[in-house]
């Protein structure tokens, strides 16, 4: 089905979604080993890592698409393109994320790679007309001292970049390896510097995540969804206006959730925790976000006028100007009109 309402995806990182052709072309052209003999076979290899039924497994697809990622002109084509094509699917608003801590292999600081996806952004948006947020994400990649003083830097440099593009500072990564509640100065260091902030939480681990993320400051949680194992919290959570970013076709390709029919999506709507849907990878898990809300209406128990709303969710919770936020509100409040009358 194709849904001519206002999309916003909230959680969507680049180093995920792309074009092949253009992750390949640039492989080729840098000398960078890759998994497969030609564009078809990177498919298929992604399709199969997609479905390896672990989020660490997922992973590993990003340690291929980063290596291309190492260079100023490389980032800023694969930030336009992406913008390209979210606004193609008729996507009004994403925030794109990405680690710049991830992108200096190759000689590039931090600075220099978050100024490259600003420059794509830039370039997107005058193409498309849509508007884009940028998350910069600090990572867990282990133990947190294995990479402190890069998170550090990202914490740091991150708030000089607030009104210029980037919006919000987030932690992504292999959850379980160490406590979240352990990046909590980094949390702590953002908010010190007035950097908003939002937190990867309760997709592969429990509640126990979700309520480490809450604690560091984290009013939005980027998948969260074990939090339903929790009541008390998941009422905290709808009473707080915490809001989700539930991505389900990763969840149930990582196995973090057996099926649509059983993930918790529903139910912490109902309760009236802001849950909104997104997809996470774009191209690893080979989704859109009409693909994410069929799975919603045919297999998560969701109505049409509950996709609606939940965009409204997205834009209430999301980093945008206020005055776009209304705009956007209004036009989904006249289709939620449309649908209920």
């Amino acid at each position: 089905m194709k849904y001519s309402f206002p999309k916003i995806d909230l959680h969507l990182h680049l180093d995920g979604s792309f074009r092949t052709l253009t992750v390949w072309e640039l492989a080729m052209r840098q000398g960078v080993e890759m998994p497969a003999d030609s564009p078809e076979g990177f498919e298929e290899w992604m399709k199969k890592c997609s479905y390896s039924g672990s989020v660490n497994e997922f992973l590993l697809m990003f340690d291929v698409t980063t290596q291309v990622m190492q260079d100023r002109e490389s980032l800023i084509r694969l930030t336009r393109e992406l913008i390209e094509d979210v606004a193609s699917q008729g996507v009004v608003y994403a925030e794109i994320r990405f680690a710049p801590q991830l992108h200096i292999r190759k000689g590039m600081t931090q600075r220099q790679a978050i100024e490259a996806v600003l420059e794509g952004r830039r370039q997107g948006m005058e193409k498309t007309g849509i508007d884009i947020g940028i998350i910069c994400c600090m990572m867990c990649v282990g133990e947190e001292t294995l990479n402190w003083d890069a998170n550090m830097e990202t914490a740091m440099i991150t708030h000089e970049y607030l009104d210029q593009g980037v919006v919000c500072i987030d932690l992504a990564g292999a959850e379980g390896i160490v406590p979240l509640r352990n990046f909590a100065p980094l949390f702590q260091k953002a908010a010190e510097l007035g950097t908003p902030a939002i937190c990867h939480a309760g997709d592969s681990q429990d509640w126990t995540t979700v309520k480490d993320a809450i604690d560091m400051g984290a009013r939005r949680i980027g998948h969260g969804h074990h939090i339903y194992e929790n009541p008390a919290l998941s009422r905290y959570a709808a009473d707080h206006n915490i809001a989700l970013e539930i991505c389900p076709t990763s969840n149930i390709q990582c196995q973090t959730r057996e099926t649509y029919e059983l993930h918790p999506a529903w139910n912490l709507y109902s309760i009236g925790i802001p849950v909104t849907i997104n997809t996470d990878n774009m191209t690893m898990s080979r989704v859109t976000l009409d693909d994410e809300y069929d799975h919603c209406l045919n297999e998560m128990g969701f109505e049409y006028e509950d996709l609606i709303l939940m965009n409204i969710n997205s834009a209430k919770v999301s980093f945008m100007a206020e005055d776009r936020k209304k705009d956007i509100i209004e036009k989904l409040e006249r289709c939620l009109d449309e649908v209920t009358q």
